[in-house]
């Protein structure tokens, strides 16, 4: 899959089900949900960064 930017994450498909793995994937529906509530709060770049951080954090 590669690097993937934070601003691109609400925008993947997600998968049927959440892996709950140490560290989430990128298509986890939790980690895209979260992401895209931060989106429509106006966050900026550096902050959605750090919000997918926090999203995949064990």
């Amino acid at each position: 899959m590669g690097k993937i930017k934070a601003t691109e994450v609400s925008g993947l498909k997600p998968k049927k089900k959440c892996c709950r793995s140490k560290k989430r994937c990128l298509k986890c529906p939790v980690v895209i949900m979260r992401m895209k509530k931060l989106e429509n709060e106006g966050a900026s770049k550096k902050e959605l960064k750090k919000g997918l951080a926090k999203a995949r954090k064990p």
